[in-house]
């Protein structure tokens, strides 16, 4: 396990895998430029084309709801 921010094997992260609607190339790199300036967001990939998103994340460094409002302030639908 990192030291500095904990991730490594079993240590509680969370993956979320879901498709959102209304990426361009834009916004896309925003998102993801965004998300990963969340405490505790260690690793996001988005597919523009299909909307296809995986973030993991440690819930106990950023919330849900955190995650979420990244794609309501741009405009995404992320069906999770």
């Amino acid at each position: 396990m990192c030291a500095e921010c904990g991730c490594g094997e079993n240590n509680g992260n969370t993956r979320l895998q879901f498709t959102a609607k209304g990426y361009n190339d834009d916004n896309a790199k925003s998102i993801e430029k965004t998300l990963l300036g969340l405490p505790g967001v260690l690793y996001v990939h988005i597919h523009t084309h299909d909307g296809e998103t995986t973030i993991d994340y440690n819930p106990t460094k950023t919330k849900l709801m955190d995650i979420l409002n990244v794609f309501n302030q741009n405009s995404v639908e992320a069906a999770i």
